[in-house]
């Protein structure tokens, strides 16, 4: 008899040349990061950091289609209907420990970003230092969409996109590729995919600085076509009051304005909960430290697990994919500032996100 194959580990850490190299490999469900990953990935980096022979960490994904399309939703959704809640915030925790490690990485940490980059894929990508995107680049923050939130930092770095540009995607899930990525500062450069593995040899085994090879590789970036509507978007997004940026919207939308029509129709689509936290988040964030920020939706995703929307929205998109979420409250049902507050609010002492 054969022996069983080995099964393919779900990250593979290596060394390569001079370069620490982590490849995030479960290519069927488009890297989606589970809790094995997150600390596997912790490790590595811990190895990496005091290695003297690797000046650099490079992250990616395996195959075609993504770089990490997010975390393992369904195993957060199963452990939450079978109330296993602990469970649960292990993962949040661990994750959101391991995105701060990629922020205050203290090497050049370079993530090579040529396909779909969503949720926790964004968490250890967007928040390292250089962030190349190629032809396949596509970023979003669908969060709202399932009943969740923008985390993993999103708190403090889609305030700080410019335009107001990154609460128009916190609201309405929408995606951008890797155009608007550069422009709106989320991606560092662009690098046509063709190229990408050269680069990647080039980081691996080449001898300049890290700047001098990304800049030999990049190219100027394909359309932006979200930050040439941005003039509409900042001014509809003036405001943190949801009915006025959902009539602003519906304006631009009769105008004929460019994303109006997507914007209208995601805002009506999504958890009212999960926006209006998104916006109390876009209102905070821009004030915020890093840290405080990842304290922030420690909070907040502990009180969204024992809550409703988020059930519901796997079950609707992910579950039953009947794509017909019964939100609570619905859409257009009026939400009190106190309810949203109550998720910003400190846990117990015990319970509050931590740092090594």
């Amino acid at each position: 008899m054969n022996p069983a194959p080995t099964p393919e580990p779900e990250t593979r850490i290596e060394r390569r040349g001079r370069a620490g190299w982590i490849t995030l490999n479960r290519p069927r469900a488009l890297n989606a990061l589970t809790l094995g990953m997150v600390r596997e990935i912790a490790v590595a980096l811990d190895a990496f950091e005091i290695d003297p022979q690797v000046e650099l960490v490079v992250i990616a994904g395996a195959g075609e289609r993504a770089f990490c399309a997010g975390g393992d939703v369904r195993w957060l959704y199963d452990h939450g209907r079978a109330h296993k809640y602990a469970e649960q915030a292990a993962f949040w925790r661990e994750e959101y420990i391991l995105d701060r490690r990629v922020k205050r990485f203290r090497k050049p940490f370079v993530a090579l970003i040529d396909g779909i980059v969503m949720g926790g894929g964004v968490g250890v990508s967007i928040n390292g230092a250089y962030r190349v995107v190629g032809d396949k680049a596509l970023f979003a923050m669908p969060e709202v969409g399932i009943g969740l939130f923008p985390d993993v930092g999103g708190t403090w770095f889609l305030p700080r996109v410019p335009r107001r540009l990154g609460g128009f995607l916190a609201l309405t899930g929408l995606s951008i590729r890797s155009g608007d990525m550069v422009a709106l500062g989320l991606g560092t450069s662009y690098t046509p995919s063709a190229q990408i593995a050269d680069l990647a040899q080039a980081l691996a085994f080449g001898s300049a600085p890290v700047d001098a090879t990304l800049q030999e590789f990049s190219a100027s970036p394909p359309a932006a076509p979200l930050w040439a509507a941005s003039n509409w978007i900042e001014r509809a997004l003036g405001t943190f009051d949801p009915a006025a940026i959902r009539t602003a919207i519906d304006r631009a939308a009769h105008e004929g304005a460019p994303f109006a029509v997507e914007a209208r129709d995601a805002l009506g689509r999504k958890s009212p909960t999960s926006q209006a936290i998104a916006l109390e988040q876009m209102e905070l964030g821009a004030a915020l430290e890093f840290e405080e920020a990842l304290r922030f939706e420690f909070r907040i995703v502990s009180r969204v697990a024992r809550g409703h929307d988020f059930y519901e929205g796997v079950r609707a998109i992910i579950v039953d994919k009947d794509n017909a979420p019964l939100w609570r409250p619905r859409p257009g049902e009026p939400i009190g500032e106190s309810d949203i507050a109550a998720y910003f609010a400190p846990l117990p002492a015990d319970e509050e996100l931590r740092f090594p």
